[in-house]
């Protein structure tokens, strides 16, 4: 059998067929019944697909859930420290230039 690649008629074909069979069981057996054979087939091919399921929890809730040690960032602060970093880099930079000898001008002339 062929593997199945999004973009193939082949998966084109297995998820319009996927489709039809979701219509047909809403239509014969009523939407909640369905949400709830979906979510049971979610929870059955997560259980049978993830390795290291506690791992994979932990993750996903830290992701949605950051730790308490995590560093809140003050936006304003950060952008204040910025500036003031841009500033003085600005300021030795004109203090390095204006040290540098006018030899060029005199060469010109």
């Amino acid at each position: 059998m062929k593997k199945l690649k999004m973009g193939t008629p082949l998966m084109g074909l297995a998820i319009g067929a996927a489709l039809v069979a979701v219509a047909a069981l809403i239509m014969i057996i009523g939407f909640w019944k369905v949400l709830i054979l979906v979510l049971l087939f979610g929870v059955g091919y997560f259980i049978g697909t993830v390795d290291n399921k506690q791992e994979f929890i932990k993750d996903a809730a830290n992701k949605i859930i950051p730790a308490k040690e995590a560093k809140v960032i003050d936006i304003k602060s950060e952008i204040a420290r910025d500036q003031d970093a841009r500033q003085a880099a600005e300021a030795a930079a004109a203090e390095i230039h204006a040290e540098i000898p006018a030899d060029n001008k005199e060469d010109e002339e």
